[in-house]
C-alpha cells in the first residue's frame, strides 16, 4: 500500500501548522494535505509552503473542512487517509500502530483513542452519546482517524455534508453502512494555541449537546448497501 495522504484541517492556526506538517514529514508522512478552512490569519501561507493546500472560500468548521480533504482523496484514488489535527495535539509518532492495525485486520475505520484527555463534563457526555447513540467508541471526539475507501465513500456522500461535528454523527452514519472500526490508544499532547471549536463558550456547549442528543434519538435503524464506484452510490437496502 502507497502512503496514506494525511488530511489536516486548519482554520487560524498559523502557530502551529508548520510544526505540525514538519513533525509528519520528519517520522516519513511527507503525503500530507492541508485544507485551509478560511483562515484569517497567515496558515494559508505558511501551510503552503511546506504541504499541499486545499483553500475552502468560506469557513465551514472542522468537519466540512476534513471531509474536502477526504472526498479530494477519494477522487484521487487514494486508498488510505489519516484524518490529523492542525493544534499540536496528535502525534506524528502514534500512526505506525493504527496504520498496521488498519492494514493487519483490515478494519474500514482506525480510531487514535485517548480517554485520558477532557475534563469530567466530556467524560460525562462521552457516556450520554454512547448509551443513547449505541455507539461503542471510548473517544467519541477523536479527531485522529484512518480511513480506507469504503468508509471514504461515506464520508464523500451528501449525508455527510449535513453533518456539522466529526463525532457521534460521522460515526452514526458510518454505523448505518456497517463501516466496521476499531480503537488504539494514543498519546495526546495539549493544545499547542487556540480553543477548542466545541467547548469554548457555554453557549458553543449548550448548542453542541442539543444538536449531538437530537442526532442520538434520530438515528436511523435502517442499514443500507454501499456501492463504492465514480459515482459513490449510496443505497437504502
Amino acid at each position: 500500500m502507497l502512503s496514506p495522504l494525511v488530511v489536516i484541517p486548519a482554520h487560524n492556526e498559523e502557530n502551529s501548522i508548520a510544526s505540525v506538517v514538519e513533525d509528519l514529514h520528519a517520522k516519513g508522512y511527507r503525503n500530507t494535505l492541508v485544507v485551509d478552512d478560511a483562515s484569517t490569519d497567515r496558515t494559508y501561507s505558511i501551510a503552503s509552503q511546506c504541504s499541499k493546500v486545499i483553500s475552502l472560500p468560506y469557513n465551514l468548521g472542522a468537519w466540512k473542512a476534513t471531509q474536502a480533504g477526504i472526498r479530494y482523496a477519494y477522487e484521487q484514488g487514494i486508498e488510505q487517509v489519516v484524518t490529523f489535527d492542525a493544534d499540536g495535539q496528535h502525534l506524528a509518532q502514534t500512526l505506525p500502530p493504527l496504520l498496521a492495525l488498519h492494514k493487519r485486520e483490515n478494519f474500514d475505520i482506525v480510531i487514535g483513542s485517548c480517554t485520558s484527555r477532557g475534563s469530567l463534563a466530556r467524560h460525562i457526555a462521552w457516556g450520554v452519546f454512547r448509551r443513547l447513540s449505541g455507539i461503542e467508541v471510548k473517544d467519541l471526539t477523536s479527531g485522529l482517524r484512518v480511513y480506507n475507501r469504503k468508509a471514504m465513500a461515506v464520508l464523500s456522500s451528501e449525508q455527510a455534508t449535513m453533518l456539522e461535528y466529526q463525532d457521534v454523527g460521522v460515526l452514526l452514519l458510518l454505523k448505518n453502512f456497517k463501516v466496521s472500526k476499531t480503537e488504539v490508544p494514543v498519546k495526546m499532547t495539549q493544545r499547542a494555541d487556540g480553543i477548542s471549536r466545541i467547548f469554548y463558550s457555554w453557549g458553543a456547549v449548550v448548542y453542541y449537546m442539543a444538536y449531538t442528543t437530537m442526532l442520538c434519538l434520530s438515528k436511523v435503524s435502517k442499514t443500507y448497501h454501499l456501492s463504492i464506484d465514480d459515482d459513490i452510490n449510496l443505497e437504502k437496502e
